[in-house]
This record gives C-alpha cells, sequence and structure tokens, in this order.
C-alpha cells in the first residue's frame, strides 16, 4: 500500500437538488490520515460518499495514484457509516464470516478482527444482543476483514469507549504505518501524529476546506 495518493479534482456534490459542495480539490498521501469537521450538512458525510463510489460527483474528478487500474476507488476503500450494517439475527461470528465473504478476504482474518475489536467473548452472542458500543466495534472488526488501502469512517467513535477509542488507534496506526489512506469525520481528538485536520466553512452551500492543494 506504498506510494498511493488519492486526488480529488475540483470535486463537487449535489444531494436532493442543493449544491453541498464545489469546486474542492485535495490530496492525501500514503500513511496520512485526513480528519474532517464541520457543521451538520456541511458535506462531510456527502464527500466520505463521494470517494466511496456511492454518489457520484456533480463534476470534477477523482483519482487514486498507486491503487489498482482494474478496480473503482470504491472497490478499494472499506466505508464505515453511521448505521453498523450487521445483521441482528446473526452472531457475532456470523456477521463477520458473511463481511469477510463478501469483502474477499481471508477467513483467518476473522479470529483476528475479534481479537482486535474485543469480541472473542461475544463471538457467539446474536449482534441484537449486543450494546450500541458493542454494535459499533463489531462494524469497525470489518476494517479487519480484507485489506483495503483506502478507510473512509464516518464518526468511527460513535458509542465507544476510552478503552474502545485506544483499540481504534491502534488499528488505524497500523494501517497508516503499512501506507494505507484515512479519511474520517470526527468531533473527538484522536491524537494521531500522522492526521491533518480541515474544518468544513459553510457559504452559500459551498464548501472550502483551507489548507489544502
Amino acid at each position: 500500500m506504498k506510494d498511493l495518493r488519492l486526488i480529488a479534482e475540483e470535486l463537487s456534490c449535489r444531494r436532493g437538488g442543493r449544491m453541498v459542495f464545489s469546486n474542492l480539490s485535495f490530496a492525501v498521501e500514503s500513511g496520512e490520515m485526513l480528519i474532517l469537521r464541520g457543521p451538520n450538512g456541511a458535506g462531510k458525510t456527502s464527500l466520505l460518499r463521494t470517494i466511496a463510489g456511492l454518489t457520484p460527483p456533480a463534476s470534477g474528478r477523482l483519482i487514486l495514484e498507486g491503487g489498482s487500474d482494474d478496480l473503482t476507488i470504491g472497490q478499494q476503500a472499506h466505508y464505515i457509516a453511521h448505521q453498523n450494517a450487521s445483521k441482528p439475527q446473526l452472531s457475532v461470528r456470523e456477521n463477520l464470516y458473511f463481511w469477510q465473504r463478501f469483502l474477499g478476504g481471508d477467513e483467518r482474518a476473522i479470529a483476528a478482527a475479534m481479537e482486535a475489536m474485543d469480541l472473542v467473548h461475544l463471538a457467539d452472542y446474536d449482534a441484537a444482543l449486543l450494546s450500541a458500543g458493542q454494535k459499533r466495534r463489531l462494524a469497525l472488526a470489518r476494517l479487519l476483514l480484507a485489506e483495503r488501502p483506502l478507510w473512509l469512517l464516518d464518526e468511527p467513535t460513535v458509542g465507544l469507549d476510552v478503552a474502545s477509542v485506544e483499540r481504534l488507534r491502534t488499528v488505524m496506526d497500523a494501517h497508516l504505518n503499512a501506507g494505507g489512506i484515512i479519511i474520517a469525520t470526527t468531533h473527538i481528538d484522536l491524537g494521531m501524529a500522522q492526521a491533518r485536520t480541515f474544518e468544513f466553512r459553510e457559504e452559500h452551500w459551498a464548501v472550502q476546506l483551507e489548507g489544502f492543494d
């Protein structure tokens, strides 16, 4: 995952008939985390969805230098949204097995993912019985089931206690040290040495991110 570079050129997003952000250009390098902050509705989630390929850009383009030419950027990304996307009737292990098969990862990664997110003792619990924080840890465990160079995380710490946030930091540090890229929205200070933080500024429904190239 070394020598990656995610580039946005004059990127604009329109949703529900309004321009959410426009003319957004930036670059994020291997081993770097970009933290997005700003008021609700400013476009942070829309930007993540655009990068993930779930919302087509109104204009502009995205490039992942150093990535696969045969896959879209979305296919090379993990996207963890507000919803945890777990099946309540399945156990923790069964949920991870489902996602491992869907993502095309190695089945042996399931045990390591449960260990990293402190889910081993909950492996046979139905997801419906988990607390909010446990459900969030189950969602975040998907990051470790298959290698993806780009992680897109929308408020990943919601519902997590201090110990769980530290576990997430350890996982993110390992991904960045391996050359991956993380773009995340968060309202707390994660203390990541590799991170840049940018504030969304809402002006006539257009977003200006200061400091981007």
